[in-house]
């Protein structure tokens, strides 16, 4: 009898080719099946030359190649092409076999498609993958969710492939039910929007506010990652300029035009902080600093036409590289604040036990977001599972009181010489509303029972019950139904 393979994988692409070498290489044996067949033989021929793989040309060879239960991974584009695979390979599965959609697939597809295959009998996994094309070769974050029955099944492969902390633990673990793996996927890429174009501010501060050269601000991005800033992203800031470009001997994000592309998950995110209302605005603003972004000739038309301060910084540039530095920081700390708020409304939504430690743990390692203070949230959510927000942990907490004055001065330079810094400006906008503890959302309900007679509430009654003033000689007694959206 033909050896039967562990575990079947659809779709080789850089991701797909990447996580089939992954597995292989941890002593699993993957049947490998692509669209476009011809994929199949130049993967074999080449990358896969020679390892543990099995090729197949058809959804009926690749169902026949694997040991039961069969886990077949769907790494292909997100949306109607998932639909369209479960489709055509679901025929060829019989009860307790699993499907793994490893794509950016929004939440709902995922919660939709779990209870339809659990109908049939079938089981269903949506998880994230995080990493990009090296991760996917050398370790992934895994954020799986779906069919709990089927986690036992696929946990050995999982966690053998996924990125290992430190301590040897595995990036990866069981996220919760339905569309939970990706949900938390998609949160933790909202969030990696916030961190990017944090970035890009301190970056451009350091350009046009100080007039900072390549060299220098690549030192600078150095120095960060050495410290409590060491992640990822820093890192990979830090080796983007130091590569010049052959053909003008410039460096390479010089010539690189600012328009930046998105593929929809951060819209998804702020979508939800919108339907959830969870105050998420760093990440929206995140989305919205892309959008303007991409309208390039109408900002260079607007450029010629509308005016706005002459920069003028006379100050110690040394001492407000460490300010834009610290506004990083604590810009960074409320917008992981805001994605962990918005898991946590989205866990009482949708019924999910989500795990607040453990997801951290998962993005410690691996993954885009991979950052030196994951450790730290881990340790907030250990010792207090039911914290509210992490702003109240007292880790944090310390930290923006040691950063908020250089927080403040850096929004408000960027300010005064017409610089834009939506992210640093809305994180701290929502730290500054969240301490509040009154807003003047008082006058807007009293403006909402002006016109519309929506009713409020009163700070010398008890809460829940509703009020109406007659403001006018025209209002009268009745109310409008009380909602929320």
């Amino acid at each position: 009898m033909a050896k039967q393979a562990d575990i079947g994988l659809v779709g080789l692409a850089v991701m797909g080719e990447n996580l089939v070498l992954n597995m292989e290489s941890k002593g699993f044996t993957v049947a490998v099946f692509n669209r476009t067949t011809s994929k199949v033989d130049d993967f074999l021929a080449g990358r896969g030359k020679g390892k543990n793989l099995i090729g197949c040309h058809s959804v009926e060879e690749l169902a026949a190649s694997l040991a039961p239960p069969r886990k077949i991974m769907l790494m292909v584009k997100a949306g109607a092409p998932v639909d369209d695979f479960i489709a055509l390979i679901a025929p060829h599965l019989a009860p307790g076999d699993i499907i793994i959609d490893g794509g950016n697939s929004h939440f709902p597809d995922t919660i939709r498609r779990t209870e339809n295959l659990e109908k049939m009998g079938l089981l269903y996994i949506g998880t994230g993958v995080s990493g990009g094309e090296e991760g996917a070769l050398l370790g992934p974050s895994i954020m799986p969710g779906g069919s709990p029955r089927a986690w036992p099944a696929v946990k050995p492969i999982f966690q053998a492939i996924a990125a290992k902390v430190e301590d040897g633990s595995p990036c990866c673990e069981w996220v919760g039910r339905g569309g939970a793996g990706h949900y938390v996927k998609m949160v933790h890429n909202g969030i990696e929007y916030g961190d990017m174009q944090m970035i890009c501010e301190a970056y451009n501060l350091m350009k046009n506010l100080l007039g900072m050269n390549v060299a220098a601000m690549q030192k600078v991005f150095a120095d960060w990652n050495e410290g409590e800033l060491d992640s990822y992203l820093i890192e990979i800031t830090r080796d983007i300029l130091g590569v010049t470009d052959p053909e003008t001997g410039k460096p390479v994000v010089d010539i690189i035009l600012d328009t930046a592309g998105q593929k929809g998950t951060g819209k998804w995110t702020s979508q939800s902080a919108l339907d959830l209302g969870a105050p998420a605005p760093t990440i929206a603003a995140a989305v919205f600093a892309r959008c303007l972004s991409a309208i390039k000739e109408e900002r260079v038309a607007a450029a010629r036409v509308l005016s706005g301060p002459a920069i003028d910084f006379d100050g110690n540039k040394a001492a407000f590289v460490n300010d834009i530095r610290q506004a990083l920081y604590a810009s960074k700390i409320c917008s992981y604040a805001q994605g962990y708020q918005l898991m946590k409304l989205a866990a009482e939504e949708y019924g999910w036990e989500l795990n607040y430690g453990e997801i951290a743990l998962m993005w410690r390692g691996g993954c885009i977001i991979r950052a030196r203070f994951l450790g730290d949230i881990k340790a907030a959510f250990d010792k207090n599972p039911d914290l509210a927000n992490l702003l109240l942990d007292d880790f944090f907490k310390n930290i923006i009181n040691d950063c908020q004055q250089s927080w403040r001065k850096v929004v408000a330079v960027a300010a005064l010489n017409g610089i834009p810094v939506p992210a640093f400006s809305s994180a701290l906008n929502y730290y500054d509303s969240y301490r509040a503890a009154v807003l003047p959302a008082n006058l807007l309900q009293a403006q909402r029972d002006f016109f519309g007679a929506h009713t409020y509430e009163r700070v010398d009654k008890p809460r829940g019950k509703s009020f109406h003033t007659a403001w006018t000689e025209h209002s009268g007694n009745t109310t409008s139904s009380t909602y929320v959206v």
